[in-house]
This record gives C-alpha cells, structure tokens and sequence, in this order.
C-alpha cells in the first residue's frame, strides 16, 4: 500500500476556497481505481492548513491519479492561492495486522 500525506497552507482570504477546492478533489479521487481512502483535514494548530491524508493500492495507482487531468488542474489552481508551497510525502508501506 501507498500512504500520501501532505498539507496545503492557505491565505486567510483564499481559505474558502482551497477547502472547497480540496474536497471536490477528495471526493473525486475516491472514486478512481485503487484509492483506498483519501481524505483532508483541518490542522487544529493552524486552522488556515489543509492536511491530506491518502491510502493507494499500490504505486501504479498512485502514478495514474497524478496524471488523471482534474488531479493536475487541482494542483495548478492551488498554487495561487497558497500563503507557501504545498507539501506531499510519499510512503511505501507493508500493512501489519496485529492480533
């Protein structure tokens, strides 16, 4: 499995916006072949950060959502209405199920 995390910080004046441009984005990604979860958060020190947290089947899913075109169009709308770069790390990840 694939774990994504990332963080999207906005403006104050761009916050609206990034939230409802983060959720259209979580919503549709559920959707695509081999998204586990995928979902955003509010930072609770830093109500102005958007945290992302994503499960992939595995990396050829993962590669497939970065060139789905929404997914690029989401990335390029972002950018202009962050207060600093958006982050992502990329986990390759081995599920251990603890009796």
């Amino acid at each position: 499995m694939i774990v994504v995390t990332g963080d999207a910080p906005a403006k104050s004046d761009t916050f609206d916006e990034v939230r409802r441009l983060s959720l259209e984005h979580v919503h549709r990604s559920r959707t695509e072949p081999g998204c586990i979860s995928h979902a955003v958060h509010i930072n609770c020190e830093n109500p102005l950060r958007l945290v992302f947290l994503e499960q992939w089947a595995d990396k050829q899913a993962l590669m497939t959502h970065f060139q789905v075109p929404a997914s690029r169009t989401f990335v390029k709308a972002l950018r202009s209405l962050l207060a600093e770069p958006a982050t992502i790390h990329i986990y390759d990840t081995t599920l251990l199920k603890i009796p």
